[in-house]
């Protein structure tokens, strides 16, 4: 299990942590995980940082919310095909990883026919939980919370380099989807944007 380093700076001394490093400290641990290929990643060092990304919570047999918005991501997913794995990263984290394994994962990915740039990650349960409780997919009802067929269609997306976050219905339509991306997105060539990439 990775370490947590969210704790805050001594008395006096916030001035010296800068606000990209306070929002990384709160919401990205940098857990080991696994990719539906078996590849070990780390959530904010391979995931995270100076990426544009969507990140949702899922598992494989699930047999409610899941599979229409899986359904739904991968329409958006179609329609930003020349970004998605170039600037523009989809993550899935599992609810369920003492159930889904990377092979069960891939299998997954592959009956769906996802395209590249769509990672499924794994991983060990108490490092998951940790993720989706400091990303926010969580109920207030313990009870409700504690029960994985209520999970919330949520998408968090955003840009980790410029500090633009926002969340998405899952079911929201897949060209709403597509124009929230590149609103967060780093600015190609000839785009204009209010934005300049930094670092």
């Amino acid at each position: 299990m990775a370490k947590d380093d969210s704790a805050a700076p001594a008395p006096g001394q916030w001035g010296n942590v800068s606000a990209r490093e306070q929002i990384r400290r709160r919401y990205f641990p940098d857990v080991a995980l696994v990719t539906h290929e078996g590849k070990k990643v780390k959530l904010y060092q391979d995931l995270i940082e100076n990426k544009c990304v969507m990140i949702n919570f899922m598992y494989a047999h699930c047999e409610g919310i899941c599979s229409p918005v899986t359904a739904n991501l991968r329409r958006a997913q179609l329609l930003l095909k020349n970004r998605i794995g170039r600037d523009m990263f989809m993550y899935s984290f599992t609810l369920k990883p003492e159930e889904d394994s990377p092979a069960v994962l891939k299998e997954y990915v592959k009956d769906r026919k996802l395209g590249p740039g769509w990672t499924f990650l794994t991983g060990a349960p108490a490092d998951l939980e940790l993720v989706r409780r400091r990303l926010g997919f969580t109920d207030p009802d313990p009870t409700r919370d504690a029960d994985k067929t209520n999970h919330t269609g949520m998408v968090r997306y955003g840009n980790e380099g410029l500090m633009l976050w926002a969340a998405f219905p899952g079911l929201q339509t897949p060209e709403a989807i597509a124009k929230s991306m590149l609103w967060v997105a780093w600015p190609q060539k000839g785009e204009h944007s209010l934005y300049t990439r930094k670092g």
